[in-house]
């Protein structure tokens, strides 16, 4: 039977279900984490911040990547099957080894076998290939990342194209924001919560009603990406920003200058 979650009360423990019939019943959390019978539904078991996006390709990763990743792969396949094709019906010359044949060794020696030879490399070929950190547990992450994704699930995270910066932050959004916050300079210390009341007056005295504002979350994520609260490290670049704009030239070595442009006006 599949129940759906009505309601959270978190101060309490619990949280309201309903059955497919509509009938309400009170459960805590204890109870759904200890019921083996409890299980996530099959619709909402992807990853919270993948979940309606799209997945990740091997035509994401930068040119050479993808040859690495190949390696990793049949590094993989040595592991699980003794041969890098992974097909013992194609063996490569002198597969299996004797430390990677399936026959006469366990998953878990192979692994390490595996990990051994990797360290045994020349250091900075290892790091040219991807290879140089590589330890037991690198390669059952790689090995459940194959099972999930196939060949991009061997590949880091790193190597993939960045996801887009923030396509609800405008221009109109962004002059809001500063203005806001040259508003609030020298005022006692105001919320999050006013800061974006602030920012949507602005925005309706501005440019009008139509143009979208972004949610709350949003506004707050950037507030503290650009102009962290007193007490950052990176309240200093807000403060800077304000005074002399972006692009200005400033240095702390005496009698040096440099172009100096805040990441976030870049």
């Amino acid at each position: 039977m599949e129940w759906t979650v009505e309601r959270h009360e978190p101060h309490l423990g619990r949280v309201v279900v309903l059955d497919p019939a509509g009938a309400r019943q009170q459960l805590t959390f204890r109870f759904l984490v200890n019921q083996p019978a409890c299980r996530p539904s099959s619709r909402t078991a992807a990853d919270g911040p993948d979940r309606g996006r799209q997945p990740a390709s091997v035509a994401d990763l930068p040119p050479g990547r993808p040859e690495l990743v190949r390696l990793r792969m049949a590094h993989l396949l040595e592991v699980g099957t003794g041969f890098r094709s992974g097909n013992p019906e194609d063996p490569g010359p002198g597969e299996p080894r004797p430390c990677y044949d399936p026959a006469v060794t366990t998953l878990t020696e192979r692994r390490w076998a595996k990990v051994a030879e990797l360290a045994a490399m020349d250091r900075h070929e290892a790091r040219l290939l991807g290879l140089d950190r590589v330890g037991y547990r690198t390669l059952i992450r790689w090995e459940r990342g194959r099972e999930r994704s196939g060949l991009i699930g061997c590949a880091d995270d790193r190597w993939l194209r960045p996801g887009g910066r923030r396509p609800s932050i405008g221009p109109e959004i962004r002059e809001a924001i500063f203005a806001v916050h040259a508003e609030l300079q020298g005022r006692s210390r105001v919320g999050m919560a006013t800061r974006t009341r602030l920012i949507h007056q602005y925005v309706r005295e501005t440019y009008g009603p139509d143009l979208h504002v972004p949610s709350y979350n949003t506004l707050r994520q950037v507030w503290h990406e650009w102009l962290a609260p007193a007490g950052h490290g990176r309240a200093i670049w807000g403060r800077l920003i304000c005074r002399y704009g972006p692009g200005m030239c400033w240095s702390t070595v005496p009698g040096r200058w440099s172009h100096w442009t805040p990441r976030c006006c870049r």
